[in-house]
């Protein structure tokens, strides 16, 4: 058992140097948002073009959740030169901004309303270099830190949300404010002139990221090998045929193989249950969120103040604490802790549709709802980046992410037809969605012993 450490000494974990490589990390990943949400809407908006376009054209957004797919490539391969100078990790990003930055270029060239198709094509291969990208910057944020570093992963975790929304939220202030200064100035493809300069953005961040140390020391590749070998022996003859096989089987199931050897079935079972339905409630409550404030009688500013406005801080400050949380209670607890405080936070919601339109409650909820999302958004990244083996950290925390984004999105695409089928009743429906939290905690209650993670 460790021993406890006080809070200033849980805090002092932030000024290690590799949490603001990890911030920088975070915002890497954050910014190509900004470009294919908010500018590329307001742009094709702004343009003429219906809101129908503008929501077909949200369908690029559909790559991050398959970014798994590929995930095996990005720990095998080696880019020809940027390996060799930047390092596996590094050399990756820098490919993926290089094509984000020309494809930047692209779209200062192109009129909407002519070109469409090209447009959406480009903001397509956006979209795939950022999700290729998050695959390899998560892995170089995890081996930041040793495998043994619970406290620091716990730190790292919380460094890395807080950088994502510190590189969306800037990005898209950077755009906005310039893209109304190049239209104050009178210049027509003020859009067109406002990514040229989101492109200087990309530029900066690839400079920052040369302070990014990326580790040397390495069995990576070894272990790899080893796994080919022993797919080899399976097969029973070495030749040009079986050696490609054990190749590509390697790439593809060495991170599997990997999970399961690791954890051992029931284990390795238990947490993917858990990875899959522990964000399901928070999911069908964040779907219908803004249909029940509606419908309630909250008007667009209220909404704005409470849940856009005060998210931000809250999501921060909360993150942060939610790290220090993880570091000193370990990151199992802090998994319990944030379930608990996620279903009495739905239960929130029930009683504000109990009592009728109420701006104090209100308040309290979404600002509670915003706590609690970054308390479990810190510990599952967390949680999950402990649980990576690092032959194949890549593949397995994209895999992971993958299975919690699908359970989410999967199964809370179904939260409109519960409330129709419940005839509006938002109380039962808000009960339901605390309920939904229970079997996410069975699953880890049976699992908390026995799940090899690094201090926890």
């Amino acid at each position: 058992m460790e021993k406890k450490i006080s809070w200033i000494d849980s805090l002092r974990v932030y000024k290690d140097i590799r949490m603001v490589r990890i911030l920088l990390l975070g915002a890497i990943s954050g910014f190509p948002w900004v470009l294919i949400a908010s500018s590329l809407s307001l742009w094709l908006k702004e343009e003429g073009l219906s809101r129908s376009t503008i929501g077909w054209a949200g369908l690029i957004f559909g790559v991050y959740a398959f970014n798994y797919l590929w995930a095996p490539i990005i720990d095998r391969i080696q880019i020809p030169f940027l390996t060799k100078k930047l390092g596996h990790r590094r050399g990756w990003i820098v490919l993926m901004q290089i094509a984000i930055l020309f494809s930047l270029l692209v779209w200062s060239f192109i009129n909407p309303t002519q070109n469409l198709a090209l447009l959406i094509t480009v903001g397509l291969i956006i979209a795939i270099a950022s999700a290729t990208q998050d695959i390899t910057v998560d892995a170089l944020r995890i081996e930041q830190i040793d495998a043994n570093e619970g406290k620091s992963m716990a730190a790292g975790a919380a460094m890395a949300v807080v950088g994502w929304w510190t590189g969306y939220k800037l990005g898209g202030v950077i755009a906005l404010f310039t893209a109304e200064y190049f239209q104050n100035m009178g210049i027509a493809d003020y859009w067109q002139a406002t990514f040229l300069v989101l492109g200087v953005v990309i530029i900066l961040m690839n400079v920052g990221l040369m302070f990014v140390h990326e580790p040397i020391e390495t069995n990576r590749q070894a272990k790899q090998i080893e796994t080919d070998e022993m797919i080899k022996g399976k097969l029973g003859s070495n030749n040009i045929i079986t050696n490609f096989i054990a190749y590509i089987t390697g790439t593809i199931g060495g991170p599997i193989i990997s999970f399961f050897r690791k954890n051992g079935f029931a284990i390795a079972a238990g947490i993917l249950g858990f990875v899959f339905l522990f964000k399901i409630g928070e999911a069908f409550l964040g779907r219908m969120s803004i249909v029940f404030y509606k419908e309630i009688g909250f008007s667009k500013g209220q909404i704005a103040i409470y849940s856009k406005g005060l998210g931000w801080i809250t999501t921060v400050v909360f993150t942060l604490l939610g790290g220090v949380m993880a570091m000193r209670a370990g990151t199992i607890k802090t998994m319990f802790f944030a379930g608990g405080l996620m279903a009495l936070t739905n239960l929130l919601f029930a009683v504000l549709a109990w009592t009728g339109k109420s701006e104090l409650l209100f308040a309290i909820a979404v600002i509670a709802d915003d706590i609690t999302a970054a308390f479990a958004t810190v510990a599952f990244v967390a949680f999950i980046s402990l649980l990576v083996d690092r032959t194949y950290t890549a593949t397995q925390y994209a895999l992971l992410a993958s299975i919690g984004t699908a359970g989410r999105t999967t199964l809370a695409s179904s939260s409109g037809a519960l409330v129709d089928w419940l005839n509006g009743d938002w109380g039962t429906f808000f009960v339901l969605t605390t309920i939904m939290v229970i079997p996410s905690l069975i699953c880890l209650w049976l699992i908390r012993h026995k799940v090899k993670i690094g201090a926890s």
